[in-house]
């Protein structure tokens, strides 16, 4: 198996919603929640929006309705950069649990949730590049 994923899937309580506030937050796709789930490129790999107990059946869990333990993250160039985009996800209707900050590690980060409880972490990490096309380089 190669090192990499191809494709991260959430469960979303109400498919039109969720697509919506991806939608505002400047991602395109040309999938329509009236097709049963949402498709974004987002940069080598895809973002899947679908139903919650959809994704649960297909996966073969039992849904808890609980936080899943799993934490997306965006990374960008510059501290000023978490800010706007913490922003930009406020303004779509996510919640800001933790506004951007300097860490313990040198960086700079803060999170936004989606409207279905998925948090994102925004960081910007000195010591990864980040290339023209969003990749991540992690150091030698």
């Amino acid at each position: 198996m190669d090192q990499r994923v191809s494709l991260i899937t959430l469960g979303v309580a109400d498919l039109a919603r969720a697509w919506a506030f991806y939608e505002r937050l400047g991602w395109k796709s040309n999938s329509k929640p009236e097709e049963g789930v949402v498709f974004f490129q987002a940069g080598g790999l895809v973002l899947g929006l679908w139903g919650r107990g959809e994704l649960a059946a297909d996966s073969g869990v039992q849904d808890s309705g609980g936080w899943g333990g799993v934490a997306l993250a965006y990374n960008v160039s510059s501290p000023d950069e978490v800010d706007a985009v913490l922003a930009e996800a406020k303004a779509a209707g996510g919640t800001i649990p933790r506004a951007g900050g300097k860490t313990f590690w040198g960086g700079y980060t803060g999170i936004f949730i989606d409207p279905d409880g998925h948090p994102w972490e925004v960081a910007h990490n000195p010591f990864w590049t980040i290339k023209g096309d969003g990749s991540i380089r992690l150091p030698n």
